[in-house]
């Protein structure tokens, strides 16, 4: 899937091609795509985002929850590897986009996600849509030595989908996420 003389030249193709930019806090490159109408409180009846990672060093989505349930959809590019660690102490990896047809997937509300570019690949493009939607507020970021404490047979992914400076909260002033 990748141009062996620059396999990034297509995510920088695509990047611009849709307009992506940085998604604060949590990583990689986004644009909303779709945002329902609000109700009184503000909150949209439902957000969609699309995003690219690639396997540039510190080009992942960092590890957080939410309160509401996210489904994940896999559009193109190579796989992308997701940390899903579940509130009843469970963890698994799980790989959209890989040749076994999962190219869309349900995170549970409360479960702990991140995701990298799968080991090999050079970037995937995809997206998340929530209903209801998705505000700055909702999103709570990890604590590396906490969650590979509480999932040790996570560990060391836990460590790599975390940025030690980052803070663990978006605000209002954040850009719209999914």
């Amino acid at each position: 899937m990748t141009d062996t003389a620059d396999p990034l030249a297509e995510a920088r193709r695509l990047a611009a091609l849709h307009r992506l930019q940085p998604l604060p806090v949590e990583g990689g490159l986004f644009r909303q795509t779709w945002a329902g109408e609000a109700d009184d409180t503000g909150r949209p009846a439902g957000t969609a985002i699309m995003v690219l990672l690639t396997s540039a060093p510190g080009d992942f989505s960092a590890l957080h929850r939410l309160p509401t349930d996210e489904v994940w959809h896999f559009y193109r590019g190579d796989p992308l590897e997701l940390l899903l660690l579940a509130p009843d102490g469970g963890g698994q990896r799980l790989r959209l986009g890989d040749t076994d047809g999962t190219v869309q997937y349900v995170v549970e509300a409360g479960t702990w996600m991140g995701a990298r570019v799968a080991p090999g690949g050079a970037w995937s493009l995809f997206g998340t849509t929530m209903a209801p939607g998705f505000l700055p507020t909702d999103y709570e970021g990890g604590d590396a030595k906490e969650l590979s404490g509480q999932y040790p047979e996570h560990a060391e992914l836990v460590r790599q989908l975390f940025r030690p400076d980052a803070p663990l909260t978006m605000t209002e002033g954040d850009d719209d996420h999914a």
